[in-house]
């Protein structure tokens, strides 16, 4: 059955029903003009659009993996920001051609992000469009906030876990031209196994938020991976006032990510740092400080330096996803 036959208010219905939580601090859900949480601390806000064509292609990926993905690249937001996730709001826009089945997949998606980030949806929008449109705003705590600016001279330079994996699972989809069943697997005309493309796949089409909590303590500044590492990590500088170091050498890099890249012709190392969506977490922290995480350079006092496997400087462009920018 296509949405345009069901309409607006039953599909607002049917998530009223389907989403209806008891969430601690919150005090009215879906159903009115707008929902109403109780606050302690500082509540963080944040939002991401997803618009077919642009963020997604759905000949690549599915209603569930595009739903849980919506979810868990704006809960990443929070926990950049040292903060603890709890709402989101989400806008819906379909053409009318949109089936009830494509719905109830992406909500699955959702429904399974939902519980992974312990967050409640609370509310949103549903509305016709040319093309699928897709909008969640989230909200979240924290007792002190970390900020992009704060990075200190002489601090340490961490990533949370391997990059470069998402920007080469989209490769790996650029070959396959279809959508991919994570669980079950197919024959894929790739010289390679399943066991090594299928995190790879699994990073761009379901990435993980990775949860602050045993960083905000201690992090001077941080962000999140989203558009590449050194166009984030030159966001984190110019908001600090302060330049970077990084040892090419030092940036972890999968075993999956090395051997897909070596079949496909690509840089692992220009992957790691040009490649997006990782939704990693990237920080600075001082070098008195014993952290479990990846040490990859320090904070100098200005421009951005990358240093090869010898400790030569090499210039690279800060590739990586800008809006409104001409893509290379």
């Amino acid at each position: 059955m296509k949405l345009s036959q069901i309409g607006e208010l039953s599909l607002v219905d049917k998530l009223r029903k389907r989403f209806r939580t008891r969430a601690r601090g919150l005090i009215l859900g879906i159903g009115d003009d707008a929902a109403v949480i109780a606050s302690d601390g500082s509540t963080l806000i944040t939002t991401d659009m997803m618009v077919e064509g642009v963020h997604f292609d759905l000949s690549w990926i599915t209603p569930f993996q595009l739903g849980f993905k919506l979810i868990s690249v704006n809960v990443s937001d929070i926990y950049a920001m040292g903060g603890i996730p709890h709402f989101v709001l989400l806008n819906f826009a379909a053409h009318g051609n949109c089936t009830q089945q494509f719905f109830n997949d992406f909500f699955d998606g959702i429904e399974h992000a939902l519980h992974t980030y312990a967050v409640s949806l609370i509310g949103g929008d549903i509305s016709a469009s040319d093309k699928l449109m897709l909008s969640v705003t989230a909200i979240g705590s924290a007792d002190a906030v970390v900020r992009r600016k704060g990075a200190r001279i002489g601090d340490r330079i961490y990533v949370t876990g391997t990059l470069g994996d998402a920007a080469c699972g989209l490769e790996l989809l650029r070959k396959v031209k279809r959508t991919v069943d994570l669980k079950k697997g197919g024959r894929y005309r790739l010289p390679l196994r399943w066991q090594t493309v299928v995190p790879l796949l699994r990073r761009h089409l379901m990435p993980r938020a990775r949860d602050s909590a045993n960083i905000r303590a201690y992090a001077t500044a941080m962000i999140d991976i989203s558009d590449g590492l050194l166009i984030d990590l030159g966001r984190l500088c110019s908001e600090s006032g302060v330049g970077a170091r990084v040892r090419i050498p030092d940036i972890p890099l999968s075993d999956a990510l090395k051997q897909a890249a070596a079949v496909l012709g690509l840089s692992a190392a220009g992957l790691a740092l040009s490649g997006g969506e990782d939704y990693e977490l990237l920080f600075t922290a001082s070098p008195r400080q014993k952290i479990d995480a990846n040490c990859i350079g320090e904070v100098t006092r200005s421009g951005i330096m990358v240093l090869d496997d010898a400790g030569s400087r090499i210039h690279i462009t800060k590739k990586g996803y800008q809006h409104f920018a001409v893509q290379g």
